[in-house]
């Protein structure tokens, strides 16, 4: 995947032209302690003394941290909803839209994990994603501590990424102080972008900063601040329920099928047949044809195998927003009730 490096940045995008030039490199100084620390800088009483239990009993209160991640997401769910509305329409209407994930250590990796699955999952264009770190790529693979204090490497970050409204900026910060994340977040905006703010902790200034705030109230850590447990689990359940609730939205999905996977390998090729077969009842071999007939792209491979003409199904999508339940209807087939 093409992607820029500057002394403290990193981005990717789908485009070979170069995003960002080096930065050079500046002085930035560390924000000053406030005396409440956020709810993920905690100490948790329940531990105390995990570090003498016998494993499988550690492993057990670990675990219980890890379902507490879960009931955070659950109580977020109205909030999540506005985000989602708010993200899928914008990227509706504005075909060159992109999702911007923005993050310092745990919480950026976990954006770029998430991004980094929509183009083979769903087959979203790879110049509709982009991703801003603290850091650079080599922060991806190893901790640059003071990478998230710099606030105008943020700003010119979101500025080379020439972001515009139409765009959707995802930024994420445990503690939701990090003043990288809510700088990239505040210029985001200033530029008309829709952004969404993900923090662990209830009155963080990251939640200000962004139209589209998430608090993932998970307390404090099984480890005090090691923020890679269970904020971390919150956020990446928080982030896959987002893009893929986003893609579902924009007719990425058909009964929980991603019938806009890119079937690039064998293990996929089959997977296109298997779906083929589920929604049309056709056979091995009626799916394999299907498939080649269009060039091994599922939407409309279904449509060929429930009756259509190759022409017909390519031109239903199109006049129905690639959405493969409403071309269905249009050509009037009907598929096997399950």
């Amino acid at each position: 995947m093409p992607c820029t490096i500057g002394f403290e940045l990193f981005m990717m995008t789908g485009s070979s032209e170069p995003v960002a030039k080096a930065i050079p490199a500046m002085t930035s100084k560390k924000p000053e302690d406030t005396p409440s620390l956020p709810a993920t800088e905690a100490f948790d009483p329940r531990f105390a003394g995990i570090d003498h239990l016998p494993v499988t009993d550690a492993l057990q209160m670990q675990l219980m941290a890890q379902a507490e991640a879960i009931k955070a997401v659950e109580a977020a769910i109205p909030d999540i909803d506005k985000a989602v509305k708010a993200a899928t329409e914008a990227l509706r209407n504005n075909p060159r839209g992109r999702l911007i994930y923005v993050g310092a250590g745990t919480s950026g990796r976990i954006g770029i994990q998430d991004g980094s699955e929509l183009t083979p999952t769903f087959n979203w264009p790879t110049d509709r994603v982009a991703y801003v770190m603290a850091g650079g790529l080599k922060a991806v693979l190893k901790a640059v501590e003071r990478a998230e204090d710099n606030t105008r490497r943020a700003e010119v970050a979101i500025i080379r990424l020439k972001v515009k409204p139409g765009d959707v900026v995802i930024g994420m910060a445990a503690s939701g102080t990090t003043p990288f994340t809510i700088a990239a977040l505040k210029r985001a905006r200033i530029l008309g972008a829709t952004t969404i703010g993900i923090a662990n902790s209830a009155d963080a200034p990251l939640l200000d900063a962004a139209e589209f705030p998430i608090c993932l109230n998970t307390g404090a850590e099984a480890i005090a601040g090691s923020t890679r447990m269970k904020a971390g689990t919150a956020q990446k359940i928080t982030l896959n329920m987002i893009s893929t609730q986003i893609m579902i939205g924009l007719n990425h999905v058909y009964d929980g099928l991603m019938v806009d996977m890119r079937a690039t390998n064998e293990k996929l090729m089959k997977r296109a047949a298997r779906m083929v077969r589920h929604v049309t009842g056709c056979n091995a071999k009626e799916a394999e044809m299907a498939l080649n007939a269009v060039q091994g792209r599922v939407k409309p491979a279904i449509l060929v195998a429930l009756g259509a003409g190759v022409t017909s199904a390519h031109a239903a999508l199109e006049h129905n927003d690639d959405n493969l339940r409403a071309a269905i209807r249009a050509l009037n087939l009907s598929p096997p009730k399950p």
